[in-house]
C-alpha cells in the first residue's frame, strides 16, 4: 500500500489533522500533484507531512496549492514527559525530512499549533513568523459578541437596521464568487484562481459537509458582501470573502462574518480568520476580539542557482 493510500485511510480516522492537510482537500486543490511523508511504527502512523510538487522553469518546488492556508507536519500527541516528547518529535521530524523528494525550493505555512521546528532548523531550513487571529472558544456567543470592538458591533447593527441587509446561506455559489472577484477588481488585480477552481473545491467541501457561504443582500436584491468558511473538528476557517465596492460602507461584511461565526459555533470549537500581514485586514480581524497567534512559514532553498535568482529578483524590486 502506498503512502497516499495509507494516509487516506488515516485521515478518515484521525480527526486532529487540519482540513488543509486532509487527503480529500489535497485531491481537490492539487489533483495528483501531492504526496505525503509518513513515520510509522508497525501499523501505527506517528507523524505525517503532505507536500505538493510544482515544476517551474525546470525547478522542482514543494509549495502550497491555491486556497490552502497551511500544510506542515502532523505529530501524534504524546503523553510522555516533556523532554521525552521533544526527543520523539525530533526523531519524527527528521524522518519526515529524509523522505522528501529532491527539490530546489521548499515553502510551507505551518498550522499555528505546530511550534517546534528545530529539526528543520538543524537541517538548514529557515523560518519566518507570521500571525493569524483566532476566537478560541465559540461555546458562549454572548461572550464572543462582547469581545468585539465597538466599531464592529456598530457596523453589524448598521447593516441590519439602516441598510436593511439580511444574510442568506442559500444563494448560488456563483453570486458569492462574483463578490470575491469584485474585491480583486477594485484593487486592479485578477483573481489568483479561476471561478471553476472555486466551484469544484466548494463542491468537494460540500460533499464532506465542511463548507458554507453567507451573502448579505438588501431588500432591492443587491448583494453587498459575502463570507465563505470551511471547518474541521477543531476549527472553522475564513477561506474567502468579497464585497461590492459601491456598497462597502454598509457594514455587510461584518454582519456576514458574525453570521459565519454563529454558524461555526454549531459545528466546531474555534474560528480562525487565517490571518493577514496586510495592515487594514489585520485591523479588521483583530476587531472581532480574536487572539493573535503566531505561525511559521518554513522555507529551504538548496538550489544555489534558484537562490541567486530569488535574491536578484528581490534586489530589483527593492
Amino acid at each position: 500500500m502506498s503512502n497516499k493510500e495509507k494516509y487516506r485511510l488515516f485521515c478518515d480516522q484521525e480527526k486532529t489533522i487540519p482540513i488543509f492537510s486532509q487527503a480529500w482537500w489535497l485531491d481537490a486543490v492539487a489533483g495528483d500533484a501531492w504526496d505525503v511523508c509518513l513515520v510509522e511504527k508497525g501499523e501505527e502512523i506517528l507523524a505525517s507531512m503532505p507536500y505538493v510538487t510544482k515544476k517551474r522553469y525546470g525547478f522542482t518546488l514543494l509549495s502550497h496549492p491555491p486556497l490552502t492556508q497551511n500544510l506542515g507536519s502532523w505529530l501524534k500527541p504524546s503523553q510522555a514527559k516533556y523532554s521525552k516528547m521533544l526527543s520523539q518529535q525530533k526523531d519524527w521530524m527528521q524522518a519526515l525530512i529524509d523522505q522528501l523528494p529532491k527539490y530546489d525550493y521548499f515553502n510551507q505555512n505551518w498550522h499555528h499549533s505546530q511550534t517546534n521546528w528545530l529539526s528543520f532548523y538543524w537541517r538548514g531550513f529557515e523560518q519566518t513568523t507570521r500571525y493569524t487571529y483566532v476566537i478560541d472558544d465559540l461555546a458562549n456567543l454572548d461572550k464572543v459578541w462582547d469581545a468585539f470592538e465597538a466599531k464592529i458591533r456598530t457596523d453589524i447593527r448598521k447593516a441590519e437596521n439602516k441598510a436593511g441587509v439580511k444574510v442568506s446561506s442559500e444563494l448560488p455559489i456563483e453570486e458569492f464568487i462574483d463578490l470575491n472577484e469584485m474585491t480583486f477588481s477594485r484593487q486592479g488585480m485578477t483573481m489568483p484562481y479561476s471561478k471553476a477552481f472555486v466551484k469544484q473545491l466548494v463542491e468537494q467541501a460540500q460533499k464532506q459537509n465542511r463548507c458554507k457561504w453567507f451573502i448579505g443582500q438588501d431588500q432591492g436584491g443587491q448583494n453587498h458582501a459575502g463570507v465563505l468558511i470551511i471547518w474541521d473538528d477543531q476549527s472553522a476557517y475564513y477561506l474567502l470573502g468579497g464585497g461590492n465596492p459601491d456598497l462597502r460602507n454598509s457594514g455587510a461584511t461584518s454582519l456576514c462574518m458574525w453570521e459565519a461565526i454563529k454558524f461555526a459555533s454549531t459545528k466546531t470549537q474555534r474560528f480562525d480568520f487565517e490571518g493577514s500581514m496586510i495592515e487594514p485586514i489585520e485591523r479588521f480581524f483583530r476587531g472581532f476580539g480574536a487572539v493573535q497567534k503566531p505561525y511559521f512559514t518554513v522555507t529551504h532553498k538548496p538550489s544555489k542557482l534558484l537562490n541567486t535568482m530569488l535574491c536578484l529578483k528581490k534586489a530589483i524590486k527593492g
